[in-house]
């Protein structure tokens, strides 16, 4: 009876004895592998929800900005504040311009920043100097991902009224560019 004994442990302690050195490798390879394809397939999805999200949230402000010259008469101005006009009340001197303020135009908690952390730009134009008098009284836009204003990554909202009449409200671009 002692020899079967012995012979039991020796087999219970033989099968119980972990992995062997292939196979740990074997597991990170596929661990490895795995990684690869999601950096892959789920980078590149990435960046395009970023520029979406980017472009939905120039639309946001640009019908923020028609609903405030719709109130005021006018397009928010530098002195103003610009765009921070449109979520906080601007300081008027005079007390009817105060009273036509109907806002916040925002709403609460949007924050005026691309998914990069660069603020958003808003440039009041005067299309006195303008070519195109169809054009826009403001641009407005994000510099992108490299933060560099005019460079080919910008995201733009539409430069005219006739483009802005078009559709979505932005340039029309390939599915790729993320300039508009």
């Amino acid at each position: 009876m002692r020899l079967s004994n012995s012979r039991t442990q020796h087999l219970v302690h033989r099968s119980s004895s972990g992995f062997t050195l292939i196979e740990i490798l074997l597991v990170i390879v596929i661990i490895l592998l795995l990684a690869g394809a999601l950096v892959v397939f789920v980078l590149p999805q990435q960046q395009g929800a970023e520029q979406n999200t980017t472009r939905l949230l120039l639309n946001q402000v640009s019908s923020a900005l028609d609903t405030y010259r719709l109130n005021m008469g006018h397009y928010p101005t530098e002195e103003e504040g610009g765009i921070t006009a449109l979520s906080t009340k601007p300081t008027f001197e005079n007390e009817r311009m105060a009273a036509k303020w109907q806002g916040p135009y925002l709403k609460p908690g949007t924050i005026l920043e691309d998914p990069w952390g660069n603020a958003l730009k808003y440039e009041p134009v005067d299309l006195s100097l303008e070519e195109d008098k169809s054009a826009l009284p403001y641009k407005l836009y994000s510099v992108g991902p490299d933060g560099q204003a005019d460079t080919e990554d910008d995201i733009k909202i539409a430069t005219s009224t006739t483009d802005a009449a078009g559709g979505d409200g932005m340039d029309p671009a390939p599915a790729g560019d993320a300039t508009n």
